[in-house]
């Protein structure tokens, strides 16, 4: 069906530039092709925007389906000031403090917050000597927060150039040490050194094996803080695609690529499996990038070796996200919460290498009823846990008949240490699995961030920005440079976007 606010059909004859996919990072790269003058088309798979930041509805309850933290509401308001619109007329961003709350089982539990007083407080109960090697880590982490992500987050890698150029700086970071070991230097309580490594996971590294140059996200958050918009992502998500769409864009919903067609070694039209085609001078995808190359570009020597390149790398963790609204309200659970498992290392360790689930877990909680309590009917909670489990190449599980029962061993363990009375008093509960990730998302071996983040999959490492042979053809989104977060695949569109623009100048 048809987005625009007119309610046309689609003009199938149009040029200019086809977005494929409108998660964050399709959606972010289509306003500021549209903004500079680039008529552009946004075609998603699903019946709403968002990509992993979906929405599900059910019984006056909403759950926000993926990423809920916001830390560089700049990035966001870029976009706005791209378009010459202002961003108070599309969205509000609330702050949530704590930042999070991390929890360990032997009932201790840190309040991370952007106060250096307050931390300085907490860091000394857990150990005091570590005060000071903690803020030796905040300023290592706001130098490679300098250097990573300011010079170099919205910069496209794409000769190997470039990576030499930058060479030198991330040798001096210590960009080869993981983020656990570069903490380990500066902290020695192992509860604090697991409360400033964990970051990583946000983004689907594992902080044993992924640079420490994502050590900058801790800068990032004390710089700008942690938010979340009111109303929910969703929320955020529609007034990204209302802007775009008041500039002149226009998104096709439960529009489903069949191919990105070529002709002369150039993308030259995008086609849906309803048989509709999008002829375009330039083609960006936000679609999985093994999805992209292995089924949208099948036809072509180019997506046969890609894909075959890609599927060769090591990828991301999956995981396993239960969705529950409670008939009351939960004050006591704050907005962000990490519940911490008996096992840390070992436990990562299994759900990046392991071949079967765990029997453990890590959790993260979303309570954002305490921040924007219209999100549940009046009185109650909407919420959503989250636990990291093998992808589908690593685990081959049925997640039809295990998803069920893993659910309630999570639920179970939510009751006794954290949500007392909560299996009574649940008023709707759903689920989704990495076998929903391959399905729903295209996601390979449902992989929940894409390629892992380690050193020699970032930067030039990655599948670049432009594509190395079909020049109008580009990347966007978590698989490509920066990687995946909200601060990285809106980061990626200002590289994509830089890039397309220009050539588009130059073909004029």
């Amino acid at each position: 069906m048809s987005a625009a606010l007119d309610g046309t059909a689609p003009t199938q004859g149009e040029r200019g530039a086809v977005v494929i996919g409108a998660g964050f990072g399709g959606i972010a790269l289509a306003i500021r092709l549209q903004a500079a003058g680039i008529e552009t088309v946004l075609v998603e798979k699903r019946d709403r925007p968002g990509g992993r930041a979906y929405v599900y509805e059910d019984a006056g309850y909403t759950f926000d389906a993926g990423p809920t933290v916001i830390t560089d509401p700049t990035a966001i308001e870029e976009l706005f000031v791209a378009a010459g619109r202002p961003m108070s007329d599309y969205v509000t961003l609330l702050p949530v403090s704590p930042f999070y709350r991390l929890c360990w089982e032997d009932g201790r539990f840190f309040d991370y917050v952007n106060d250096q007083a307050e931390l300085d407080r907490q860091i000394a109960e857990f150990a005091p000597q570590d005060v000071e090697g903690y803020r030796r880590f905040l300023a290592y982490s706001r130098e490679v927060f300098r250097e990573g992500y300011e010079k170099l987050g919205t910069v496209p890698f794409l000769s190997f150039r470039d990576m030499v150029r930058a060479g030198p700086q991330l040798a001096r970071l210590g960009a080869w040490k993981s983020v656990h070991a570069k903490v380990a230097e500066f902290i020695s309580d192992e509860h604090l050194r697991q409360t400033f490594s964990f970051h990583s996971l946000l983004v689907g590294g594992n902080p044993f094996a992924t640079s420490s140059i994502y050590a900058l996200i801790h800068a990032l958050e004390r710089k700008w803080g942690v938010w979340f918009a009111k109303g929910g992502t969703g929320a955020l998500v529609e007034g990204l695609v209302k802007l775009f769409t008041d500039i002149g864009g226009r998104i096709e919903l439960s529009a489903e690529v069949a191919e990105i067609e070529t002709a002369s070694g150039r993308a030259s039209a995008v086609r849906l499996k309803d048989g509709r085609r999008f002829p375009a001078e330039m083609v960006a995808s936000n679609a999985d990038v093994v999805h992209t190359y292995g089924d949208l570009l099948s036809a072509t020597k180019r997506g046969e070796s890609e894909a075959a390149r890609l599927k060769k790398k090591r990828f991301s963790m999956s995981l396993f996200v239960i969705y529950f609204g409670l008939k009351t309200h939960r004050p006591d659970i704050r907005h962000h919460t990490v519940c911490f498992g008996a096992r840390y290392r070992e436990l990562i360790s299994e759900i990046f290498n392991g071949s079967d689930l765990p029997g453990d877990f890590s959790l993260y909680l979303h309570n954002p009823c305490v921040t924007d309590p219209s999100l549940a009917p009046e009185g109650a909670g909407a919420f959503y846990v989250l636990s990291p489990v093998p992808h589908l190449g690593n685990a081959d599980i049925d997640w039809e008949s295990e998803g069920p029962r893993y659910r309630d061993r999570i639920l179970a363990y939510l009751e006794e240490r954290y949500i007392p009375g909560l299996r009574a008093d649940l008023a709707t509960c759903r689920i989704f699995t990495p076998a929903d990730f391959k399905s729903e998302l295209n996601a390979h071996l449902g992989s929940a961030f894409s390629l892992d983040p380690v050193l020699t999959q970032s930067a030039w490492f990655r599948p670049h920005n432009r594509d190395d042979r079909i020049g109008n053809l580009y990347l966007v989104g978590a698989g490509t440079h920066p990687g995946a977060g909200v601060p990285g695949v809106i980061g990626s569109a200002k590289a994509t976007a830089g890039l397309m623009i220009a050539d588009g100048a130059r073909a004029i």
